[in-house]
């Protein structure tokens, strides 16, 4: 089989099906329309089946804590009787220190149970340390590819650390420079070993997070003999928010508030050479957060388990500046010395239990681990090696690939929201852009868009015929 771009890429719907094993194309029932839940039941593990296997990987589990420190202070700056309680859900606590070994771990587990003899994953972030390290515990072998330079070979020291974990559990690293050739170097690793797509997007990886949702619902409930009233995740492409809200609903807390929260990296282009280096986030990043929110389809599986937008009941950003704050306050007001990126969720929660009555409960998604890589300093210092200024002052000042600015007093802790939606209506309009030639779609492939954006079906039509699609009940 020849290995050039072109028809590495017409080989990717069959690529895909071998290296994952799911027939998406069953799923279909239209040509927007496929059956969510019903993919989401391909992966044939209940609940307590993911819990089981989880158990035994030791993952999961992890202590949810109370931050009655930063309650305080969040209670010092609120009016009288606003300062809901602020826990945070502590995953660094699991095998590779994040909540991302929740999705590799029944990835590995099925990989082996399937007889893969390895598992690859694209990705930079701690996916691939959850990896590396579940496939360790299974003596399976392990690809993972990173996107890693710009074209001057500099790196950032996050995703420079996060390649030495996956070494470290045993995993062959494959460093790219930023640019298209990831997902095609991807799928010639796939084709090449035969080893199992570990994808972040498979409903093995969400139904992998579903037990983050149910473990907070019950140690909320034992905590403070309610539910939450609000969960706050750092959010990029979407696993952790959707798997985390079905868990929730599963455990029954249908009126839980699910909030996603991103860093403000508006201006910024992620596959830009110029801009790689020039954010302080690889991941939890308005960069991921808000196109994955809009097409999640763009992701390395013909359909994506995490869809966002069905689960999102408020969207905010907040500043680069703002999160390297709460990183040292969660440090030096709690003693939890955690990661930035995931403190993202962290610096929105501690604005909005500010607005909430004291007896409400916010739950913190979750926590990452930290190290020499990601520690703030080393993520500042690069920053301003790479030109960005850093500076203490007012947030509103900071301009993402410019200046960073520090703020001077907890009060300047603040939320920005965005516009839910626009977003749900360009989803809409990315869906129609698909259609091609034929500007028809079937009264399913209607309906299914009112449930993947949470819009009214009368909205849905409206956008549809704004952009010239009409829709038949005769249509396939």
């Amino acid at each position: 089989m020849t290995g050039d771009y072109g028809a590495v890429m017409a080989r990717r719907g069959e690529i895909m099906r071998k290296s994952v094993g799911i027939d998406y194309e069953r799923f279909a029932r239209g040509r927007l329309a496929f059956d969510y839940e019903g993919m989401m039941c391909e992966t044939g593990y209940s609940l307590d089946e993911v819990e089981t296997i989880q158990r035994e990987s030791n993952v999961g589990n992890t202590p949810l804590l109370e931050l009655k420190n930063l309650t305080r202070l969040a209670r010092t700056l609120s009016e009288p009787g606003r300062g809901a309680r602020l826990f945070v859900k502590d995953e660094a606590n699991n095998p590779a220190r994040s909540f991302k070994d929740r999705r590799a771990s029944l990835s590995v587990f099925h990989a082996e149970r399937n007889g893969y003899k390895g598992v690859v994953a694209a990705t930079s972030g701690n996916y691939g340390a959850a990896v590396a390290s579940q496939a360790a515990r299974k003596n399976l072998g392990c690809i993972i590819v990173q996107e890693v330079f710009d074209s001057k070979g500099f790196e950032q020291p996050e995703i420079a650390e996060k390649g030495r974990a996956c070494e470290a559990y045993g995993a062959e690293v494959l460093q790219l420079s930023v640019g298209p050739e990831l997902f095609y170097v991807f799928l010639l690793v796939l084709e090449e070993t035969a080893f199992f797509n570990a994808s972040l997007y498979t409903p093995f990886s969400i139904a992998g997070i579903e037990t983050l949702g149910t473990e907070i619902a019950e140690q909320t409930r034992r905590l403070t003999g309610r539910n939450p009233d609000v969960v706050v995740s750092t959010h990029a492409g979407g696993g952790i928010t959707t798997g985390t809200a079905r868990g929730l609903l599963k455990a029954g807390c249908p009126a839980t508030r699910i909030v996603g929260a991103s860093v403000n990296l508006q201006g910024l282009h992620m596959a830009s050479d110029r801009d790689f280096n020039r954010k302080s986030f690889t991941t939890g990043h308005t960069g991921f957060g808000i196109p994955f929110a809009v097409w999640p389809d763009r992701s390395d599986v013909p359909r994506n388990a995490a869809r966002v937008l069905r689960y999102l009941d408020d969207y905010v950003t907040v500043t680069q500046g703002a999160v390297f704050y709460m990183t040292e306050a969660l440090a030096q007001l709690e003693g939890l010395e955690r990661g930035p990126a995931g403190n993202t969720s962290l610096t929105a929660a501690f604005a909005l239990a500010q607005t909430l009555p004291e007896e409400a409960v916010v739950v913190v998604n979750e926590t990452e681990y930290t190290g020499a890589g990601k520690h703030p300093y080393a993520q500042l210092a690069f920053a301003e090696r790479m030109g960005v200024e850093v500076r203490r002052g007012d947030p509103e000042e900071e301009r993402p690939g410019s200046v960073i600015v520090i703020p001077e007093h907890p009060r300047q802790i603040g939320v920005t929201p965005v516009d839910l939606n626009r977003l749900r209506t360009s989803y809409v309009r990315n869906a129609c852009a698909t259609l091609g030639e034929d500007k028809t779609v079937s009264e399913e492939d209607a309906a299914f868009l009112a449930q993947d954006t949470r819009l009214s079906p009368e909205e849905v039509r409206r956008v549809l015929r704004e952009n010239g699609i009409s829709v038949s009940a005769a249509h396939r």
